[in-house]
């Protein structure tokens, strides 16, 4: 059997080791336009911050190729599929029996007046073009208050003169938090790192060093960070006749309407538990599962992961943020100066939470939305005020803890 994995990252790594658990012997090509050994994307911002090194980056040990007969062909770019082959830049093809399309996302870049000069922040060779261009004066303009962007921030801080951060949305991080989590995390980063905000306000040209904004204010800079958002890297399939809406639409297993063509991570939707949509869902842990299932498919194996849900666990300067699910329902909140906790229900069901502060035992609280438990069947009074396995029965203890209730 021939495999080749186009990706390198979460889901690609989730593929490997899916296949490998099926076929110990077919031969796995890897194709990946990064010339990097696979690497953990969320920790950039620590690599630029001086918190972890390069080494310490690794998403797997550096033998992970070599163990799992691994072909690796890093700093090269699949063009195209054609008659169940991989074309590469370089023209060369790649046959293949299984093929998994784990291409991740790319940064958006708005069709700005002027905007030229930009650096991203979603790629290890991004951020160290961005490090290099750093200096203790530096004046630099971050457009997208979200994840990409307020890590950035968190990277950088420390090592320039100041830092701007504007977005469109009224609040920082407006698909992760709510308005009143928001304004209490912007607080906490004004106070940490000195950096003023913009919001409500977008980008509506450039001129030299100067960004006009849409309301008519200016901000100054010497460096620009673009982190407006990303989209899906669908084009392989697409252009090869495969279904695509946002992502790449996929059936059981992961599965393309392509044949023997496979998709994992942020290139393609799957179904939120919490709503039964079917949504891009870009996250580390549910990349890494989808490309385990569909290794698994792939190599002759059954094996699904349908308990995908919105999950985000973020640190920025000190202050820690854990949310899941949609926030969809009844609220149930508990605040104070120390924590931030609110909780959604609905039919029964927790669908959602927002964590601020302590987020000691979140797990807890995630796998009830994954496996969308009835409340009835666990002490949710209990589990509200301190997340704890004693407020499931003793029947649902046994399963989770593999034996006997401690």
């Amino acid at each position: 059997m021939k495999y080749v994995i186009i990706g390198n990252s979460a889901a690609a790594i989730g593929g490997v080791e899916g296949i490998r658990s099926r076929d110990k012997t077919g031969g796995i090509t890897l194709v990946s336009d990064e010339s990097h050994f696979t690497y953990s994307r969320p920790l950039i911002s620590y690599l630029l911050e001086g918190k972890t090194d390069r080494e310490r980056m690794l998403y797997r040990s550096r033998d992970f190729y070599e163990k799992n007969g691994v072909t690796a062909l890093l700093g090269r770019r699949a063009e195209r599929l054609e008659d169940h082959a991989v074309v590469l830049d370089s023209g060369e093809r790649l046959p293949f029996d299984r093929l998994l399309v784990a291409t991740g996302s790319s940064p958006i870049v708005p069709p700005v007046p002027g905007l030229t000069d930009y650096y991203t922040f979603m790629t290890l060779d991004e951020a160290l073009r961005l490090e290099a261009a750093l200096t203790k004066e530096s004046r630099v303009l971050i457009v997208g208050a979200g994840l990409i962007g307020l890590k950035c921030l968190e990277g950088i801080a420390a090592r320039v003169g100041e830092a701007t951060v504007a977005d469109r949305a009224p609040q920082i991080l407006p698909s992760v938090l709510d308005a009143e989590a928001a304004a209490r995390m912007q607080a906490h980063i004004e106070s940490a790192s000195g950096a003023k905000f913009l919001l409500g306000d977008s980008l509506a040209r450039v001129e030299g060093h100067t960004a006009h904004l849409e309301s008519g204010r200016e901000a100054e800079f010497d460096i620009l960070v673009l982190a407006v958002g990303v989209r899906p890297n669908t084009a392989l399939v697409r252009e090869a006749g495969g279904e695509v809406r946002r992502g790449i639409v996929v059936g059981d297993g992961g599965r393309t309407s392509l044949a023997d063509v496979y998709a994992a991570g942020d290139c393609r939707e799957s179904r939120d538990v919490t709503t039964g949509q079917e949504r891009v869902l870009a996250l580390l842990p549910n990349a890494y599962m989808q490309g385990h299932s569909a290794g698994v498919n792939m190599a002759g194996g059954s094996e699904v992961f349908d308990k995908a849900i919105a999950m985000n666990a973020l640190g920025l300067f000190g202050l820690h943020a854990i949310t899941a699910g949609s926030y969809i329902g009844t609220p149930r909140e508990h605040v104070d100066a120390n924590q931030y906790k609110k909780l959604f229900v609905q039919d029964g069901r927790l669908k959602g939470y927002i964590l601020l502060g302590d987020v000691e035992r979140a797990g807890i609280y995630t796998a009830l939305i994954r496996e969308q438990t009835p409340l009835s069947q666990v002490d949710f009074d209990l589990i509200f005020e301190k997340p704890q396995l004693m407020a499931f029965s003793r029947s649902e203890r046994v399963r989770r803890m593999g034996g006997l209730p401690q």
